[in-house]
């Protein structure tokens, strides 16, 4: 009786596993159309071709070595998930080890499923921040490094435990990320930031007198198309987080993460709408559309221990922070076409310390610490690697290049041929 139902929970966590990495696949559909609609249409093509292709590397790179990196110990080489008879023969094992004591169980393959789309939400954070100006290939090459390397080792001092550089152990100085949003959207931000400061701006976004431009986005129904997808797939996202759900408690856990994070989302996007309407004078959608994605970020560090209404305001305050974020890079000449930056990166780290206002596990201190290992880790090794690809290959278009559009000088094809005389 006892193997019959640690095989239902298995079988039960399992599936659950296998349908939130599937929602946060998707996730990489929202970040495709959010990114294609905030930037000009003569860069639609190569934006989505960054983001497909980011995804295939992505899931090979972390296949044949960022899992291991993370999650063995910091081996090298291939993970060599096992085929069907091995993963029974390893879930038989647990059961006869461990019994039904209430622990997780699920299959190896189904886990690296689930971590490998968190890689992939990580890289897409970059493409969008360095969009219009930046050579598909050098991206590319970034991607390979970032997901194959620089995210795995992050991810193995945080979600592991690994001591960092055998210094110290974030999760002894009281860090906590419960879905990521330093390990995975920091990460991202950090990586995109380092990029950014070596590309410059778009030609155009600033005047010589310092005045501020604004480039508008060619399609702004797919960006709220892409912010809606996004917002399902982070059900996934933080929901699979909890990492099971065959009993009472974590079916409660999870039930209890899915409403928090819907609820951060909408505060987000209400407080972030009412602070444009209080700057600008009327309704900014883009900036709406941003705060329901800081919203989810901001709780993405912790959204099983908030009450549905700390959710809400967490992701009030990260709608608030996100408005005057973008405002403040602009004005300091860092040019993030789709907020990137400000959404992931700045809300991101509200969020790691917003834990431990619900979280007793957790401590200012260590969010910190954990924070500023985490941006200082992947901002470093990214501008190592975004500098060696500028004095290699370079990593940005002509100006010429940049004027017909980042289509037909990477791509050699338009996204709206019939729009074009």
């Amino acid at each position: 009786m006892e193997n019959q139902i640690f095989e239902l929970q298995y079988a039960i966590d399992t599936f659950y596993f296998l349908v939130c990495g599937a929602l946060v696949m998707w996730m990489a559909a929202g970040f495709a159309m959010l990114e294609a609609g905030l930037v000009r249409s003569k860069n639609t093509t190569e934006i989505l071709t960054k983001n497909v292709a980011l995804f295939a590397i992505a899931c090979t790179m972390y296949l044949l070595f960022g899992y291991q990196i993370m999650y063995n110990d910091g081996g090298w080489g291939l993970i060599g998930i096992a085929g069907g008879d091995t993963l029974v023969a390893d879930a038989l094992a647990s059961s006869a080890e461990n019994g039904f004591n209430g622990d997780s169980v699920y299959s190896t393959a189904a886990d690296f499923f689930f971590q490998v789309v968190f890689v992939a939400t990580c890289m897409s954070i970059v493409s969008g921040a360095v969009a219009e100006r930046m050579k598909l290939w050098a991206f590319l090459i970034f991607a390979v490094v970032m997901c194959g390397f620089i995210y795995p080792m992050e991810g193995s001092w945080t979600w592991n435990g690994d001591d960092v550089f055998g210094l110290y152990n974030l999760g002894d100085l009281g860090f906590s990320d419960f879905a990521g949003s330093g390990i995975v959207h920091m990460a991202g931000a950090a990586a995109a930031l380092a990029g950014v400061l070596l590309l410059g701006a778009r030609k155009g976004k600033y005047g010589k007198n310092g005045e501020i431009r604004a480039i508008p986005g060619a399609n702004l129904p797919l960006a709220a198309l892409g912010t809606f997808i996004l917002w399902m797939g982070w059900f996934g996202f933080n929901g699979g987080s909890v990492l099971k759900l065959g009993d009472i408690a974590n079916a409660n856990s999870v039930a209890m993460v899915f409403l928090n994070t819907n609820a951060a989302a909408a505060g987000g996007a209400i407080a972030s709408l009412l602070v444009a309407r209080a700057i600008f004078g009327k309704a900014d959608l883009t900036m709406l559309l941003n705060g329901a994605l800081a919203g989810l970020v901001a709780i993405t560090a912790e959204p099983s221990t908030p009450s549905a209404l700390q959710a809400v305001l967490f992701g009030a305050l990260g709608g608030v922070l996100v408005v005057f974020s973008i405002l403040t890079l602009d004005k300091l000449k860092i040019d993030d076409p789709v907020g990137a930056i400000s959404v992931h990166g700045v809300v991101g780290l509200l969020g790691l310390l917003l834990v431990p206002i619900t979280n007793d596990g957790a401590t200012f201190s260590g969010q910190l610490i954990g924070a500023a290992t985490i941006f200082g880790w992947v901002f470093v090794t990214s501008l190592v690697v975004w500098g060696i690809l500028k004095a290699v290959m370079g990593i940005r278009i002509s100006e010429e290049e940049e004027y017909e559009g980042a289509d037909l000088a990477e791509c050699g094809q338009e996204a709206y041929p019939e729009f074009v005389n």
